[in-house]
């Protein structure tokens, strides 16, 4: 990688993108909301800032010029599609070729295999609900947004992030395909190390076509599962 995009960068998931990638060397170029852009105060000397919304077309086409790699934050802002015309825009913009990362929740399937607690899908039924109704934010879309990428026939990956906490870095989250598996039972991720994992991926080529579920290296659940077997 020598140049990245990172769609969402304002927000507290992007700002730990943007400091990975530059503590990387690559250029990076930011994309946020005009209002959101003072966030970026502190990196305002080191990247480039696009500045708009983040399913805006022309928006997307100008910041992924010439990048080896996108990373995007699906945020399933409203009720206007933010989330579905993101990702499409950053699909039909993108560099042939460029590697695509993308971030949402659990609550996204690849395939139908995860298994949910009754209380995870409680929670999201309810969450979803509400949030729709105050016109916050719309879950469908994100799964929308997904289920173009999944079909897409661009070099992506989807990082599904567990429940997120701040503090400092643990080093690189596990990941397994499905939800439900023994190694993702904490459902806990340090937010600095969720975005270490969507940076590493971009250059990782064994994670082309896969949607991890990833959970904190350090949680007790990954801790368990690196135990060696008793053996019989």
């Amino acid at each position: 990688m020598k140049k990245v995009c990172i769609v969402g960068a304002s927000g507290k998931l992007g700002q730990y993108m943007v400091q990975h990638a530059l503590e990387r060397g690559w250029s990076v170029v930011g994309v946020c909301r005009a209002r959101s852009v003072a966030k970026l105060d502190r990196f305002k000397d080191r990247i480039t800032i696009v500045a708009g919304a983040t399913n805006d077309r022309d928006v997307i086409r100008t910041a992924v010029a010439g990048c080896d790699g996108v990373l995007t934050v699906l945020v399933p802002w409203g009720v206007q599609q933010y989330a579905s015309g993101t990702a499409q825009a950053v699909m039909d913009h993108a560099e042939p070729g460029a590697r695509l990362v993308f971030s949402c929740g659990w609550h996204i399937s690849r395939d139908g295999q995860d298994v949910y607690s009754w209380k995870f899908k409680t929670l999201v039924a309810i969450a979803g609900r509400i949030a729709r109704l105050l016109r916050l934010v719309e879950l469908d879309d994100q799964v929308e947004a997904c289920r173009r990428i999944f079909a897409s026939d661009t070099r992506w990956t989807v990082v599904r992030g567990s429940d997120l906490e701040e503090g400092e870095s643990q080093g690189l989250p596990v990941w397994s395909r499905h939800v439900g598996d023994a190694v993702l039972a904490s459902n806990r991720t340090r937010r600095v190390d969720f975005a270490l994992f969507m940076v590493a991926a971009l250059e990782n080529d064994a994670l082309v076509h896969e949607a991890p579920a990833i959970v904190g290296c350090q949680t007790p659940s990954a801790l368990a599962a690196r135990e060696p077997r008793p053996s019989t």
